[in-house]
């Protein structure tokens, strides 16, 4: 199972960057994207319904904000919209899709860089989802939970982490928070699996020449549960065009 993930930064910029031309090519079994950044009357366009996929889209109630969408190319039993946050839910940052006892999530995590009120926010919804991601872990379910985090775990994670200790997205309390995700509550950073070198980025800032120089950070994952251990075989970051500050985060998966 062929599985991409990618933080679009607008999904129809992404489309005139090429992205869905890109994706046809890709035999991708689902297709997670974050920051859509659009309502779904604004994509009534048969491109951002591709040929093959059942295509399912939850929008921020804010115009041009957030938003996430999945596509699938088997036709899922259920779709989830939202975890269940009176507070998030209305800023489309979830959506998953079921099939029989596995699940696959598009997560858009909140960024707290922008402001105080933001990373108070970010706060929030880390005690929120923490909740959530407990009560997933005994469900019963399968689940492979895609998207940007909007959090670097590791030094080796990020290129300049000495100068971005006091930085959202790389804070102790954010990091030790990553620890008990991948620790304590036995989820599994399926990319460090299968690649355990630096250098290993999947967004760069669009100041200077941090693309060029690949100055990045690697805040989009694939969490898995602990029963998925070992079943990613492969990843790769693609980087060989851009269609947004995010590079598409490819794995593929072998399971039973």
């Amino acid at each position: 199972m062929r599985i991409i993930t990618l933080n679009a930064n607008g999904i129809r910029a992404a489309a005139r960057k090429g992205f869905y031309p890109w994706l046809a090519r890709q035999s991708a079994d689902v297709v997670c994207l974050q920051e859509t950044k659009a309502q779904v009357h604004q994509l009534e366009d048969p491109v951002f319904h591709p040929k093959k996929y059942h295509c399912f889209y939850e929008d921020a109630e804010k115009k041009g904000y957030s938003g996430v969408a999945i596509y699938t190319r088997r036709e899922p039993d259920e779709v989830i919209r939202g975890y269940g946050s009176d507070e998030f839910d209305r800023e489309g940052r979830y959506i998953e899709a079921r099939f029989g006892t596995f699940s696959v999530v598009s997560l858009y995590a909140p960024s707290g860089s922008s402001s105080d009120e933001r990373q108070a926010a970010k706060y929030r919804f880390m005690d929120e989802f923490g909740a959530h991601l407990d009560e997933l872990a005994v469900s019963g379910r399968n689940y492979i939970i895609c998207g940007d985090w909007n959090i670097a775990h590791k030094e080796i994670d990020l290129k300049n982490w000495r100068s971005n200790r006091k930085n959202s997205g790389f804070l102790p309390t954010e990091r030790a928070w990553m620890d008990r995700l991948f620790g304590e509550r036995r989820y599994i950073d399926a990319f460090r699996e299968v690649e355990t070198g630096s250098d290993q980025y999947t967004w760069w800032s669009n100041r200077g020449r941090a693309r060029e120089n690949n100055v990045g950070w690697r805040i989009d994952y694939h969490v898995v549960s602990a029963s998925l251990k070992n079943a990613a075989q492969r990843a790769r970051i693609y980087r060989g065009k851009w269609f947004s500050d995010h590079a598409p985060l490819i794995m593929d998966y072998e399971i039973g």
